[in-house]
């Protein structure tokens, strides 16, 4: 279920101390600084899973995202990192034209196979890095979770070049679907024992914070102006079994070694079947960023 818009603002402000602000940076430079093999290919093993199991962008969301950034079926977009075509498919049916870049290469077939009822959609496996820029020929540059693997001073600024005058900048965020502090309350003990760094919970005041530190970015990279953001909070339920799953797709598990992976995840199958009736209720913030280049 999905609930009503809880904010909207002009700006990025109010999103924490400088230390958070400066925490949150230093974490995503660490995540963009990866050599562009290792981030091209790190979705790779989790790739149906993520596919299958990682949630789509509230449809409220969209809406209000087209709206803010007017776009039409004359407009042009570029889509950076689409992985899977997650956001691709919403965008596609405006029936406008998309250059949609993915560097990992089974992601590129997913949203290949995904697009393929939109001939107006064109999907290439490179990176952004690496891509060719057509400058000033988009109407909207959209990436949906995929910008903070884009080094700051190379996306933001090959985003803008690609754009054309006053065009839009549109990122798309979900973050991780949680537990309630109860049920994660009874998971901790799998993960104190299995995987103590795994245990952090992200509450909604939490994951706001994250979100504004996404935009405050977008500000500092002096390359846009009238920052708009919208936060949606969504509710939803997986099974045991489909929660596992989405927990393979996130970079913290990726990372971990087979056997360690293997006990915590089994132990949280145990739990979630014996304590939950083999379901979870989650909750996450969704939220998009449009602002205008300068």
């Amino acid at each position: 279920m999905r609930e009503a818009f809880i904010s909207q603002a002009s700006s990025a402000s109010n999103w924490g101390s400088m230390m958070e602000y400066e925490k949150l940076k230093q974490a995503l430079q660490g995540i963009s600084s990866k050599p562009l093999e290792q981030r091209r290919s790190w979705y790779s093993p989790a790739a149906q899973a993520y596919h299958g199991t990682r949630p789509g962008y509230p449809a409220e969301l969209m809406e209000k995202a087209v709206n803010a950034a007017k776009l039409s079926r004359s407009s042009r977009l570029l889509e950076v990192g689409c992985g899977p075509g997650t956001a691709t498919v919403s965008l596609a049916e405006l029936g406008c034209r998309m250059v949609c870049i993915e560097p990992n290469p089974d992601f590129y077939e997913m949203a290949t196979a995904n697009c393929k009822s939109y001939p107006w959609v064109e999907v290439i496996n490179r990176s952004f890095e690496e891509w060719d820029l057509e400058p000033e020929s988009f109407d909207a540059v959209v990436a949906a979770n995929s910008m903070h693997w884009i080094p700051a001073e190379i996306g933001y600024a090959k985003a803008s070049r690609a754009l054309k005058t006053d065009g839009y900048l549109i990122l798309l965020w979900n973050k991780e679907p949680q537990p309630s502090e109860s049920m994660q309350a009874v998971l901790s003990d799998v993960y104190h024992h299995e995987a103590p760094s795994l245990g952090r919970y992200e509450d909604r005041s939490t994951q706001q914070v994250i979100l504004n530190g996404f935009g405050q970015m977008v500000l500092d990279s002096g390359r846009f102006r009238n920052l708009l953001t919208v936060t949606v909070e969504t509710s939803l339920t997986y099974t045991a079994d489909r929660y596992l799953s989405l927990l393979t797709t996130y970079s913290s598990y990726l990372k971990l070694d087979h056997s360690t992976r293997h006990a915590l995840l089994a132990g949280l199958r145990h739990c979630i079947l014996e304590k939950a009736d083999g379901a979870v209720q989650l909750s996450y913030l969704s939220a998009y960023h449009i602002a205008q280049k300068i």
